[in-house]
């Protein structure tokens, strides 16, 4: 089997520093919630606290932006509402680490002070009608028929947007930050990020990690400049210290040194362990996603590049199902009122009677196939994709349907591990599931059933945040490389192992039905969107 991670890892520009504290302070900032979680050195999670936030505020349809200014609020409340926990203390606390949800923008003055509201990753506006790359790079998409993607590219680019729309607001934007880089130089007071959160529309090499060359087509594909970027600093780099200002919001202690980390999903995939190309990282979130750690460049598209990881100077091969366990979600809002009262009134989890729902229908949903491309795509689904589902009969109840999203969801990123095989030449052999979906008992079962692969949780539902705590303890010297840090702070939580009899039943219904549905219906797709003219 191969291995593409040979040798100690440590952190490009880690700290010397040597502290007696020994706790990790890791910052997830999600898009439902920011939570302050404290580790100590084995991976465990001391405490918690948790802050909701509203993921956007109401605006005009496939608009989703926020006040950058609340997101800096709710790391102060969690960070204080942390540290009044009985026997949390601040002097235990060695460095901090943040992570954040990717491809939020924030447009900001010189003093880092928002200009608008920050544009959310789940905005949907494009900016069509942007001129294509000219000279000899747009020579080189057309004649390799890249000129579409390369057009997705530009039409999803939320600077393009600030550009036409708010020429004014672009004009005065001096800084151009992701979430991440806007939450850093609040601590810090410094404009730096780490280039493991360097995933969006912006000029960045994901083959070098760093800020594209003056050369690069990206510079001429979008109106950003370099000196809107902030400094980019690897994984386990140091940020800087917490400033006065920062340390007076937050509770935590001048001078906290803080260490670059990546986003969310990176940081996941770290937390779950697979720091190797033969352990895939199953992410059941928001977006549904597949990972594998790699010290090679290897994109699962053309000109579709792999994220940065949180491991310096290694990438993320990552495949996406954008809407993902959002789907589930939309079902429970849809049609799950009566379990999600029930579990009110009995005081139980909504998530144990949903399992309920699913043990009621036998695997394969009598006939019923989901394929989840409930947005599109770039390349594969491309950007006519639609969901679908077929096999309906009399016999389906909203149980089946329940059921035929989670396999459906499972097919795709099967596809999706197929697919990474293939570009990689690496097998998987062993999967992770981390993320909101993976709580679900039902949603194991069917993964490795579907997979035909044992389907192991970590050991802490956490798993971002643990990622962010590894990078913040490789950084600080405390362990002495991340293949070190991965062994001390990550393990297995419970396994679930395919049945035999079911998993065979879905290999047939994965291989004969599934992996011909989008090429059999994409030319309706096609159809239908240019009657429609959805999607755009």
């Amino acid at each position: 089997m191969a291995r593409e991670l040979r040798g100690p890892v440590r952190a490009a520009g880690a700290c010397a520093l040597r502290v007696s504290a020994d706790r990790l302070l890791a910052i997830d900032h999600g898009t439902q919630s920011v939570r302050a979680l404290l580790f100590d050195l084995a991976g465990n999670l001391v405490a918690r606290s948790r802050v909701p936030i509203e993921p956007y505020v109401p605006g005009p349809p496939g608009f989703a932006e926020q006040d950058p200014e609340l997101y800096w609020r709710t790391v102060c409340e969690a960070t204080r509402l942390l540290l009044a926990q009985p026997g949390v203390s601040r002097e235990s606390i060695a460095g901090v680490a943040v992570t954040t949800q990717r491809a939020t923008m924030v447009a900001a003055d010189a003093k880092g002070r928002p200009l608008r509201p920050a544009i959310v990753w789940l905005d949907q506006r494009r900016t069509e009608g942007v001129p294509p790359v000219r000279g000899l790079w747009g020579l080189a998409f057309r004649l390799s028929g890249m000129s579409e993607t390369v057009g997705y590219f530009q039409a999803e680019a939320e600077a393009h947007w600030l550009a036409r729309h708010e020429p004014e607001t672009w004009r005065k934007t001096a800084r151009y930050l992701f979430l991440s880089g806007f939450l850093a130089h609040r601590l810090t007071g410094r404009f730096v990020d780490s280039s493991g959160g360097q995933v969006g529309y912006v000029p960045f090499d994901y083959r070098g990690l760093k800020w594209a060359g003056r050369l690069d087509w990206k510079w001429d594909a979008l109106p950003v400049r370099r000196e809107q970027l902030p400094e980019l600093v690897p994984p386990g780099g140091r940020l800087g210290e917490l400033t006065a200002a920062a340390a007076e919001a937050t509770g935590l202690p001048k001078g906290l040194p803080v260490i670059a980390a990546a986003a969310d999903k990176a940081c996941e995939v770290l937390g779950a362990g697979c720091l190797e190309p033969h352990v895939a990282c199953l992410s059941y979130g928001t977006t549904a996603t597949i990972n594998t750690t790699h010290r090679r460049y290897v994109e699962p598209l053309p000109l579709l590049p792999p994220y940065p990881s949180a491991v310096p100077g290694a990438y993320s091969l990552e495949i996406q199902i954008y809407r993902g366990f959002w789907m589930v979600t939309w079902f429970k809002e849809q049609f799950g009122q009566l379990e999600e009262a029930e579990a009110r009134e009995k005081g139980l989890p909504a998530e144990a009677l949903f399992d309920d729902l699913v043990g009621k229908v036998p695997p394969g949903s009598m006939g019923l196939v989901l394929q989840p491309y409930w947005s599109p795509g770039v390349k594969r689904p491309g950007p006519e994709a639609k969901g679908a589902v077929i096999g309906f009969g009399d016999v389906h109840t909203r149980a089946h349907l329940y059921r035929a999203i989670l396999e459906g969801l499972a097919y795709a990123l099967r596809e999706g591990k197929e697919r990474s095989e293939k570009r990689s030449g690496v097998e998987i052999t062993e999967l992770r599931v981390a993320g909101g979906g993976a709580q679900s008992d039902a949603a194991m079962q069917i993964t490795a059933d579907v997979f035909g692969l044992p389907a192991a949780r970590p050991h802490v539902t956490e798993a971002s945040g643990l990622g962010a705590a590894i990078d913040a303890a490789v950084g600080l010297g405390l362990h002495p490389s991340f293949e070190a840090a991965v062994a001390a702070m990550t393990r297995l939580g419970r396994v679930f192992e395919p049945v035999p009899a079911t998993s065979g039943l879905y290999d047939r219904l994965y291989r004969r039905v599934y992996r011909r549905m989008y090429e059999r219906l994409r030319p309706l797709y096609e159809e239908i969107r240019e009657i429609t003219g959805y999607p755009p």
